[in-house]
């Protein structure tokens, strides 16, 4: 037997699982929401409760985290805090709610959060949320992060962070869908959250969950990442301040959609996919905020190649994806 001069115990693995789902079900999360949180999808999260250990290290650790079972304070580790902490905010908030209501979110949703990292100045809640008024791109006629003017609407200081839900109920809107019951919640740190549903399911002509749009993703991650360029800037030190973002996109309740060129029909994205092969898609970027504008396409194109493969297209090209972020770039809402 080896020696063991500093006493460290084997890793009992089974117990750190099932403390793991201990937690989970005493937090009241499904492994839905387990799995949305920690960035992974629903079958890892059953594998690893089931205790298979073909898991990667980075997986696990992405599970733990959720639960408070990994102890970190890197960069990395305080955006997972916060992102933990916004989505269990708006769980709270909605469970409030019927469970048909579309802000819940029943036939899935996509989530968007980013961190800026660099030389940042330290700012108030006040003045942070002033800068995020500022930092709105006008790109489309509902842009992330979208503040309103209504008071029972409008975005608001709640306990250290600025908070905006555009789901709560008794407030009369004129539109009521799952696209436009966004929750988002930020930091004055520079770190983001928003969560959305689906545009695609709140039409008349074909029923929810059925097909998923070629082109919205394009737009809704490439507004928000001009938001991040554009905040990025607003709260820099000093010009020329190298700031990047770290950004992220997970899409949810995929199963059963199809690709479909349907929001614009004239878009150079006219093509049709399979029924998707997944239920989630967790797309990642790190990139220098500086360069968004100028190289939109090609900081798009991995994380849109990557979610059409779960609708079976393959090939797809960067000038594709080029050509559809130079649309939204010169478009120009009112």
């Amino acid at each position: 037997m080896l020696e063991n001069p500093w006493g460290l115990v084997p890793l009992d693995w089974q117990g750190i699982v099932e403390e793991c789902r201990r937690r989970r079900k005493a937090e009241g999360m499904t492994q839905r929401e387990h799995a949305a949180l920690a960035g992974v999808s629903v079958p890892t999260i059953s594998a690893f409760e089931r205790g298979e250990r073909t898991l990667t290290l980075a997986k696990a650790f992405d599970i733990l985290r959720v639960v408070g079972l990994i102890a970190e304070d890197s960069a990395e580790g305080a955006q997972n805090a916060f992102v933990q902490e916004s989505f269990l905010r708006w769980r709270g908030l909605v469970d409030k709610l019927p469970t048909n209501s579309p802000a819940r979110f029943p036939h899935g949703c996509y989530r968007i959060d980013y961190a800026l990292e660099g030389d940042l100045r330290a700012v108030t809640l006040t003045e942070y949320e002033e800068l995020l008024r500022q930092a709105v791109p006008h790109n489309t006629g509902w842009p992330v992060f979208l503040f309103l003017s209504r008071p029972e609407l409008a975005p608001r200081e709640v306990e250290g962070a600025i908070e905006c839900w555009l789901g709560t109920p008794g407030v009369e809107r004129s539109l009521i869908d799952a696209a436009h019951s966004d929750f988002w919640r930020a930091l004055p740190t520079g770190r983001q959250f928003l969560i959305r549903g689906y545009q695609e399911d709140g039409q008349d002509t074909f029923p929810p969950s059925s097909i998923f749009d070629t082109t919205l993703p394009i737009w809704r991650m490439g507004e928000a990442l001009l938001h991040a360029e554009k905040l990025s800037r607003l709260l820099r030190k000093k010009e020329g301040a190298h700031i990047s973002v770290q950004f992220r996109a997970i899409y949810t309740g995929l199963s059963g959609r199809v690709l479909r060129s349907w929001a614009n029909p004239l878009s150079d994205l006219w093509f049709e996919g399979h029924a998707a092969r997944s239920d989630e898609a967790v797309l990642e970027a790190n990139v220098t905020a500086e360069t968004i504008t100028e190289q939109l396409g090609e900081h798009l194109f991995p994380m849109v190649s990557s979610l059409f493969e779960r609708f079976g297209v393959t090939g797809l090209t960067v000038a594709r994806i080029k050509t559809e972020a130079e649309k939204l770039l010169n478009s120009r809402s009112s």
